[in-house]
């Protein structure tokens, strides 16, 4: 890092084609490199040294959290940290449990699993997994009706770590069969200063500290937007030769990300809460079909930030807006318009 507000801009030549992959140059290869989740760090490590020193596969892992925290590269840096091998699929892959035995039947001794989303898995294959996980072994249904038999299938030695942003939908039996439950929170913004300043360092990018931390500021807690608005800064200053906190500012209301980090689709529902519904209360139904967009996607996407910083309140009668959504917005209420607290 340096003292100097500027960004150097590096032109691209045949030494920097490993940018194609960006994810996989950004993502850390220890625990070491890891920032943030310290507590879980400190889980993994204890875990993964204790199976090292009894010479035995590590527990399985349940890494729950919303998306873009980091649950993929910590899926892989437990494989590197054991020295095992890696084999990644997910639940919406695995519809029956003739996919699941496929996959677990080919597994080496030691080898790590990663099943991504593992919430979405067929019902079938979640019950082939609990005999798999317990006891390393699978019972195979061959022949149909009373001459149906089971044929006992042995299987090697494996850990499963399962990602899940929705721990929720997970049926108990398979929760309980995870040796250890990781819960990753969002990050501080000093935290995703530091995964900034390392991802800055990887792309030969020097950012003043004033700008690292308006980005910071603006990725709602996660790793993985932080790293898209570095490189989306990154492009701008390499396009408009402009460099520090101006192309920070440029880039960012370039690509409709405000101050608190709201993008299109989220100022979008607070405008129409705010300016169609006088401030709410708004269904959901209400809400997606005024904004375009499916009830999922307001409901998992949209709305966890905007009750999480504080814009909206969700009621029994609706989402509500707060007094914070409406000075943010500087949009003028009416004297009869309920706040959440109100009702």
């Amino acid at each position: 890092m340096t003292n100097d507000p500027s960004v150097d801009i590096v032109r691209p030549t045949p030494e920097s084609e490993a940018e194609l992959v960006f994810e996989g140059a950004l993502r850390p290869r220890t625990l070491a490199e890891f920032v943030g989740q310290a507590r879980v760090r400190a889980q993994l490590q204890l875990l993964l040294q204790a199976a090292k020193l009894q010479n035995r596969t590590p527990d399985h892992i349940l890494l729950a959290g919303p998306p873009g925290l980091g649950k993929t590269t910590l899926a892989m840096i437990v494989a590197e940290e054991s020295g095992r091998p890696l084999r990644m699929s997910s639940g919406p892959a695995i519809q029956h449990a003739g996919d699941l035995a496929a996959v677990l039947s080919s597994l080496v001794p030691g080898e790590i699993l990663f099943i991504d989303e593992i919430h979405r898995m067929a019902r079938s294959a979640e019950e082939m997994l609990y005999l798999a996980m317990e006891d390393f072994r699978i019972d195979i249904m061959v022949g149909k009706g009373a001459g149906a038999t089971s044929i006992p299938l042995d299987l090697a030695p494996f850990t499963l770590v399962g990602a899940t942003t929705r721990s929720g939908m997970l049926p108990n039996p398979l929760r309980d069969r995870f040796g250890f439950t990781a819960h990753l929170e969002f990050y501080s913004e000093p935290e995703l200063e530091q995964v900034l300043v390392r991802a800055a360092t990887l792309l030969d990018l020097r950012v003043d500290r004033e700008a690292l931390a308006e980005i910071a500021g603006r990725c709602r807690g996660t790793p993985r937007i932080a790293n898209r608005l570095l490189r989306r800064v990154r492009d701008y200053s390499l396009v408009h030769e402009t460099a520090g906190l101006e192309a920070v500012h440029a880039a960012l209301e370039l690509y409709d990300v405000d101050s608190l980090g709201l993008d299109r689709l989220d100022r979008a529902v607070m405008d129409i809460i705010l300016t169609r519904f006088d401030g709410g209360p708004v269904g959901l139904n209400t809400l997606a079909v005024s904004v375009g967009e499916e009830g999922e996607t307001i409901e998992s996407v949209v709305e966890p930030f905007l009750v999480r910083i504080g814009l909206i309140t969700r009621t029994p009668r609706g989402r509500v807006a707060t007094k914070q959504a409406w000075a943010h917005f500087g949009i003028p209420r009416a004297e009869s318009t309920l706040f959440a607290d109100d009702l």
